[in-house]
């Protein structure tokens, strides 16, 4: 290769390196040599306009707005939570505070927690009772007393009925059946009466002298109530029935004392024939009744002192 060709190469390299350098200088910007931040996100700045809100007027409470002649049962027509602004009379509930008075119904949780009967006010009853009027029939002649309703009623039959919300219908509790009858109405002898009461055991009320059968077994109410009228039947059959088993009880058997054919009646009517004044009988009754009641409740101070006194009527003592 000659020197001319390598010095015209050399030229044209060093021109290209000039010029290169002279674009990029001419590219950088001064103010971009500096260190830049990266911004990850975008900030907007916009200016916001203020809005002019408008003031909505508080009303006064609805109580300072009521007449005094109005129909609280329109204001207040069903059973609803406490609610201050309503009432138009001052209620207050609460523990108070050290010196301080109890509080009053304003912002009150205590009178918002228990069930109020401001829907149930005499006036409100009183009309509601007028509307209901229509549909009650007037009361069956010849129940007018409890002693009359027992007479011709003498078993009663009670079932609840349980209404709630929960993915069931069905509650255990509705089949359950009480059924209460009145000894005196079976008109049971001393015999069925005994046998009756030995087979029933606890559930006789003797202050009441009243039979409770319950029944549960069953899915349904009308079950159980054919099952206690069933069992009631049984009761009654098997209590009127005499064994001859039956015929060996003695006195010392007998759950409860008996006056008639004891020997201490054949006692009494012997002491009280041999009197020459004649006494009344109410004497010797009295004396049955104080006998019977000593051996049936047991003894007090009471009864020891009755049955003293009755002792010295039937001698003649007193």
């Amino acid at each position: 290769m000659s020197e001319i060709w390598l010095r015209q190469v050399y030229r044209g390299v060093q021109g290209f390196r000039l010029h290169t350098a002279a674009s990029l200088a001419s590219e950088i910007n001064p103010a971009e040599e500096e260190f830049r931040t990266l911004e990850l996100k975008t900030v907007r700045q916009e200016k916001r306009t203020m809005r002019d809100r408008k003031k909505t007027p508080i009303l006064p409470p609805r109580y300072k707005r009521q007449k005094l002649d109005q129909n609280w049962g329109n204001v207040w027509p069903t059973a609803r939570t406490f609610h201050p602004a309503t009432v138009p009379f001052p209620v207050r509930q609460g523990y108070p505070a050290t010196g301080q008075p109890t509080p009053d119904k304003w912002g009150n949780a205590e009178l918002m927690k228990i069930p109020n009967f401001l829907h149930l006010t005499p006036p409100v009853i009183k009309q509601q009772c007028e509307v209901l009027k229509k549909f009650c029939t007037p009361w069956p002649a010849g129940l007018e007393t409890p002693a009359k309703q027992e007479k011709h009623f003498p078993a009663t039959v009670s079932t609840s009925s349980y209404l709630h919300s929960s993915p069931s219908l069905r509650d255990d509790r509705a089949r359950i059946v009480t059924m209460k009858v009145s000894l005196k109405s079976l008109e049971l002898d001393d015999h069925g009466r005994d046998k009756l009461l030995r087979l029933v055991k606890d559930h006789h009320d003797p202050k009441t002298d009243t039979l409770t059968l319950v029944a549960d077994r069953c899915p349904l109410s009308t079950q159980n109530r054919d099952y206690c009228t069933y069992l009631l039947t049984v009761l009654y059959t098997e209590a009127m029935k005499t064994e001859p088993w039956e015929h060996e009880k003695n006195v010392a058997d007998y759950e409860r004392y008996v006056w008639e054919g004891s020997r201490s009646e054949a006692a009494a009517r012997a002491l009280f024939n041999a009197r020459d004044d004649s006494p009344s009988e109410d004497v010797l009754t009295e004396y049955a009744k104080v006998v019977t009641e000593l051996h049936n409740e047991g003894e007090d101070d009471s009864s020891v002192s009755r049955y003293r006194e009755s002792v010295l009527k039937l001698v003649g003592l007193t």
